[in-house]
């Protein structure tokens, strides 16, 4: 049924990979690459000449939810088995179970992962996430006549190694590049398409929706409109749930605290209700000023920059319970704040004054961009960091209650 359904596209780029040194698709997301990567994997694993085969991602945690599983599905359990204590997967090959290394590539040490390893084929999943050493690296580990790289990926920013050094230069090296849009996919539901293109704003939706490796510039939040996303502290809606305090620490800079919680139904919401932003103090001052702060509420979560290992420790010694270190994807905390703000699903009090002031002026740092990184300036940026350490960290809690899409009246006010 899978094999039927395959577009034109789909079906050239699974046929490349007999051909090409390397295959990469790269584009939208649901637009129909990673299912064409992984019919393609399966084959290559089913002929593929012997030697010893891998399968890398940023973390062995995203290759597992990203590729195994979605081959288990397709194979069954019985023909693909995944041994997690090993790292290894089994696939069906020319003459029984073939094994394929797991390996997870999040930091330049992962190189050293593979040195010493001849392959006869990799896949790799989401491929500008992870370092350009190991990359390299890998490159040089396939060495056997035949061998073969598959690789998908979203676009990033265009100074990105992947896009420089070797997209742009497909027709130079023995490289098939597929770039995949939304429009690629003839499955996806118009109604699934709609939402997508309302929820997902701004640089996002030109890298996720348009595939294009878009340039990281301007405003951060640049959907960011204080008639939408500020309401007075007596309007704040009533709130179910006071979620996290997200916490950024300072030393000479300041601490930043916000309190999160979801407002009640029809329409819940993330609500941004307070701030605390007390003077310099050592870390005993801190966390004194945080409990009259916090006096009379009882936050889920208390969520410290996970920097602050000596703060962590002090408010646990005073008793304050629920303090855990936050979640520090920047990206994706970033992504997550964004997406809410893009369908009205967060609002913040007017009484949080700094956070506010810096919700406009956070940028994107054009250095950064101009090394092919994406990172925010870091200049007055304290209570935007709390809020996405809160946000990112509690998002377990809060999904399944604020849903990332548009409510039904979107003509609402903010409040």
């Amino acid at each position: 049924m899978i094999l039927t359904s395959l577009t034109p596209k789909q079906q050239a780029a699974w046929a490349a990979l007999e051909q090409n040194r390397m295959v990469m698709m790269d584009g939208s997301v649901r637009s129909g690459k990673s299912i064409a990567a992984d019919i393609a994997w399966i084959d290559f694993v089913r002929h593929a000449l012997p030697g010893n085969l891998l399968m890398a991602g940023k973390t062995e945690r995203t290759l597992k939810r990203n590729i195994v599983d979605p081959l288990i599905e397709i194979l069954g359990r019985k023909r693909c088995r995944y041994v997690g204590g090993s790292g290894e997967l089994f696939m069906p090959g020319p003459s029984g179970p073939r094994r394929v290394y797991l390996v997870g590539a999040n930091d330049e040490r992962a190189e050293e992962k593979i040195r010493g390893l001849t392959l006869i084929g990799a896949y790799c999943d989401e491929l500008s996430t992870v370092p350009e050493s190991f990359f390299r690296m890998l490159l040089s580990r396939l060495s056997l006549e035949g061998a073969r790289l598959l690789a998908t990926t979203n676009p990033d920013g265009p100074m990105h190694w992947l896009n420089v050094n070797y997209l742009l230069r497909a027709a130079d090296l023995d490289l098939a590049r597929f770039q995949f849009r939304l429009t690629d996919n003839p499955h996806l539901p118009e109604e699934f398409v709609a939402n997508l293109r309302r929820e997902i704003t701004g640089l996002w939706a030109r890298r996720m929706i348009d595939g294009e490796w878009a340039v990281a510039e301007g405003a951060v939040y640049e959907m960011w409109e204080p008639s939408r996303h500020v309401v007075a502290p007596d309007r704040v809606p009533p709130l179910i749930r006071l979620l996290a305090v997200g916490v950024d620490y300072g030393t000479t800079a300041p601490t930043a605290g916000l309190l999160l919680g979801i407002s009640d139904e029809p329409r819940a919401r993330l609500v941004v209700a307070d701030e605390w932003g007390p003077p310099s103090l050592t870390d005993a001052g801190l966390s004194l000023d945080y409990r009259k702060w916090i006096a009379g509420r009882q936050p889920e979560r208390v969520i410290i920059d996970p920097s602050a290992a000596s703060f962590h420790k002090q408010l646990w010694a005073d008793g304050v319970p629920g303090v855990i270190l936050a979640e520090n994807a920047v990206i994706d905390g970033i992504r997550t704040v964004a997406s809410l703000l893009a369908v009205d699903r967060l609002v913040v009090s007017s009484a949080c004054t700094r956070l506010l002031g810096e919700m406009p002026s956070y940028a994107w740092d054009a250095k950064a961009t101009a090394k092919g990184e994406d990172k925010p300036v870091k200049q007055n940026d304290h209570f935007c960091d709390a809020l996405r350490y809160a946000v990112l960290t509690t998002q377990s809690r809060w999904r399944s209650l604020v849903p990332l899409t548009l409510p039904a009246d979107t003509d609402e006010e903010a409040a």
